[in-house]
């Protein structure tokens, strides 16, 4: 692409400049007000600075380049015309900046104006080029993966091979679409655990920011295990900041005939660990605290153990952020994190994070929730029931 710099006293002079010099086919690359100040500062010239461009073809003895699908045609007359509209734009942008009153305030006013609706022309601009990877019929199944909130990476990942299929067969329907996805996120999950407790290590550090639902989570999982593999356990807590979740803890653990040991320090947690010591697995339910500040996981690290006879769950809501969940998780790094636990998946219409923050950290999953009923709200993770889950009741 051949480009050129113009300066103007006005973005229509600018623009005569550029057509008369590069043709009607010109695209604006970037454009700004420029102000000098002259006179000591006392005088205050504005005018305008124009890149433009156009592609041009070149003479060339090379051998002929294979044309593009038929369906990227279009596309590049789409990309065109997001090109047109932010041409535009700009002038429009700049004809307005005539009318006002020029100082220092009302330049940066209308820059910042002038920003934001460009970067809303090129998010539209980036939505029509990320359609333009695939045909027609793709679109409505990348849509689906996108509303459930699936990365990018995976998106593209997956759409990659709809397209391969889509160019052998000529044509594909959502249940194909479907297996297709499910055999890529599969090869993603195949090195991780996915499952619930092993039942071989004694001691079980749930663990994550408040609000997530971990006391119920361990009343779930400490219930399963004694009705279910008919174990002798027992509960120790150092979430001594909520007079009610060592309520609840006990309410739990008076229905389960299991004891329950308080921890307010170091020394607490060592007499806790002695006095359960005869039991087959102690749950170990840790303060709900805001995890983004690092002091908090230092804390816990001095206070709990996590050694060869104890297994570390992360539990997160499925409700909350991705962005603030990998916070936590970033937060957590230095721990033995094993897998995660999702809590609130009844509370949410994607899933999508929980698959995207799996792959990104390459953590197993133990189990996910749905629910406030214990010990009936919790799944054990499975992978297909995972790759079940993410399109239920999605059938076209």
């Amino acid at each position: 692409m051949k480009t050129k710099k113009y300066n103007a006293s006005s973005i229509p002079e600018a623009m005569k400049l550029v057509r008369a010099d590069l043709g009607e086919d010109a695209v604006i690359l970037n454009s700004k007000v420029v102000v000098t100040k002259k006179f000591f500062g006392l005088i205050k010239q504005k005018s305008f600075e124009v890149i433009a461009g156009i592609d041009r073809m070149e003479p060339s003895f090379s051998a002929p380049v294979a044309a593009p699908p038929a369906f990227k045609v279009k596309d590049n007359a789409q990309l065109q015309e997001i090109t047109n509209a932010m041409q535009a734009k700009i002038q429009q942008n700049h004809s307005e900046q005539e009318q006002v009153k020029l100082d220092n305030t009302g330049i940066s006013n209308e820059l910042k104006k002038e920003i934001a609706d460009l970067k809303s022309l090129m998010q539209s601009m980036h939505k029509k080029t990320t359609q333009a990877q695939y045909p027609d019929e793709l679109l409505p199944f990348i849509e689906y993966l996108k509303k459930q909130e699936l990365s990018e990476e995976l998106i593209t990942t997956i759409g990659d091979e709809l397209f391969v299929h889509f160019k052998e067969a000529s044509e594909i329907n959502f249940s194909q679409c479907k297996l297709i996805s499910k055999n890529v996120l599969r090869k993603k999950f195949e090195s991780l655990p996915i499952s619930g407790l092993s039942y071989e290590r004694k001691y079980i550090n749930v663990l994550g920011p408040t609000g997530v639902g971990k006391t119920t989570t361990i009343a779930k999982m400490a219930a399963r295990a004694v009705l279910e593999k008919k174990k002798k356990i027992g509960f120790i807590t150092t979430d001594t900041y909520r007079i009610a979740a060592i309520e609840q803890l006990k309410t739990y653990a008076g229905l389960l005939q299991a004891p329950v040991e308080i921890v307010y320090n170091a020394t607490d947690y060592e007499n806790a660990i002695q006095k359960l010591s005869h039991l087959d697995l102690v749950f170990i339910d840790t303060a709900g605290r805001n995890y983004k500040e690092v002091k908090y996981v230092d804390d816990l690290q001095r206070l709990i153990k996590f050694d060869e006879d104890a297994e570390s769950f992360l539990v997160l809501s499925m409700t909350a952020k991705e962005k603030d969940m990998s916070t936590i998780i970033d937060q957590f790094e230095q721990l033995p994190i094993e897998k995660f636990i999702f809590t609130k998946i009844d509370e949410t219409n994607s899933i999508g994070a929980m698959i995207n923050l799996m792959i990104k950290y390459n953590k197993g999953l133990a189990y996910y929730t749905n629910g406030q009923e214990v010990p009936e709200d919790i799944e054990e993770a499975d992978l297909e029931a995972v790759l079940n889950l993410f399109f239920q009741g999605e059938e076209k």
